[in-house]
């Protein structure tokens, strides 16, 4: 596949098939926005127990420990675009059965959680083969760049833009917002399909088994990568932990309505939105290293914070500021290792890191149900914080090392 830089006098650019990708990213983000803020709200009408709640958000999340690794290898032996855009064509019709079935008021948690982890799945393969395929279309002096326009039209999309409008829709008719996503991604599967092919050398692909192990190595091998996947591990697991209950520490504590949840969410995108347009520029100025710490220190000053808000309006402004962190997070660590790890392994390598990180997203969600079942809807936020915090000391002095050496 050409490298997606095209050469001028003044500096480089990102091509049109790069833009193509970014386009497909954005029109996904504001249904998938609009589904994440429609989904909280159809099972708190189903159910107020946070318990039942949390078992449809790990079962979003259960994908990536389960099918990672498998999904990871699929992306390094075949066609990349082809495992995107059927990947989303096989989720726009998963959501509109949700869509269908949300109409009628014939839906449950049970089949709710199904239809997540259906999601999730199609997920693992899609997002997996979206990481791998960005060094095959843009040079590596431009990823942070890409990597940055990739988190701000995210950003917008599934935060800013999509869950205001999701949660707007479900408040008219309850199965708009899913049949806004399930359009979305039609949408998405068309564009994607549009990508030119990377051309796959002929050799012969060893067993399933063999290549997965070869990309567990490959990230157990690198000091820097490991430690990252590690920390990314614990970091989403406190994460779910306290976001799991989130709609209803918003509707339940602090009594906002569908329309005010939705705006909250928008408040956090902007915290987004500006990570992406600037992490790139502050990674420059400061360092990839100092950029992570610090990320890493906020988010958990944010978490403790948060789970103390005495109104929405803190509230907002806290998860606006832990949006900015994760941003600055994600554009550091995925540039890093789009430039550490070769194109024909960076699928499964990815496939790992994100089984790491990802993985316990599951646990997350169902011990966040416990606690705010336990001890009340404000107790997980400051748990995950404190949890968070003692992670990043342990890891510290070993990241500080294994950056300080590459």
């Amino acid at each position: 596949m050409r490298q997606d830089m095209t050469q001028t006098d003044a500096e480089p650019r990102l091509s049109p098939a790069y833009w193509r990708l970014w386009w497909a990213t954005g029109i996904n983000a504001v249904g998938d926005g609009a589904f994440a803020a429609a989904v909280p709200l159809l099972a708190v009408t189903i159910t107020c127990d946070p318990r039942l709640v949390s078992v449809v958000s790990a079962a979003t999340y259960l994908p990536w420990l389960l099918l990672s690794l498998p999904a990871g290898a699929l992306v390094d032996r075949y066609d990349r675009v082809g495992l995107m855009w059927r990947s989303q064509a096989i989720q726009a019709v998963i959501v509109s059965v949700v869509a269908v079935l949300a109409a009628f008021g014939h839906i449950g948690i049970p089949a709710l959680a199904i239809m997540a982890f259906g999601l999730g799945a199609c997920e693992t393969v899609f997002a997996n083969a979206a990481q791998a395929i960005l060094p095959d279309i843009v040079a590596k002096p431009l990823l942070h760049r890409a990597n940055g326009h990739q988190q701000t039209i995210t950003a917008i999309g599934c935060q800013f833009l999509g869950p205001p409008i999701g949660s707007l829709l479900f408040a008219v008719v309850v199965a708009l917002p899913f049949g806004m996503d399930a359009g979305s991604f039609a949408l998405s599967a068309a564009l994607l399909a549009t990508l030119p092919r990377r051309r796959h050398r002929q050799i012969e692909h060893p067993p399933m088994r063999t290549a997965i192990a070869d990309g567990l190595r490959r990230l157990a091998r690198h000091r820097l990568l490991r430690t990252l996947a590690v920390l990314l591990g614990v970091n989403t697991f406190c994460g779910q932990l306290g976001n799991v209950t989130l709609v209803l520490l918003a509707t339940r504590t602090l009594h906002l309505d569908a329309r005010g949840y939705g705006l909250l969410l928008a408040g956090a995108a902007i915290g987004s939105l500006l990570g992406g347009l600037v992490s790139a520029r502050v990674v420059n100025r400061v360092g990839a290293l100092p950029a992570l710490l610090t990320a890493l220190a906020t988010n958990v000053v944010v978490f403790v914070g948060i789970g103390l808000s005495p109104n929405a309006i803190v509230l907002g402004a806290l998860l606006a500021v832990n949006g900015f962190v994760i941003t600055l997070w994600n554009i550091v660590t995925v540039s890093l290792r789009q430039q550490i790890v070769p194109s024909e392994m960076l699928g499964r390598v990815n496939s790992v890191y994100k089984m790491l990180g990802w993985g316990l997203i599951p646990l997350g969600a169902l011990a966040g149900g416990l606690v705010a079942h336990a001890f009340g809807l404000r107790a997980p936020y400051p748990v995950a914080g404190v949890l968070r915090g003692i992670a990043l000391l342990v890891a510290m002095p070993v990241l500080i090392r294994a950056m300080r050496d590459r």
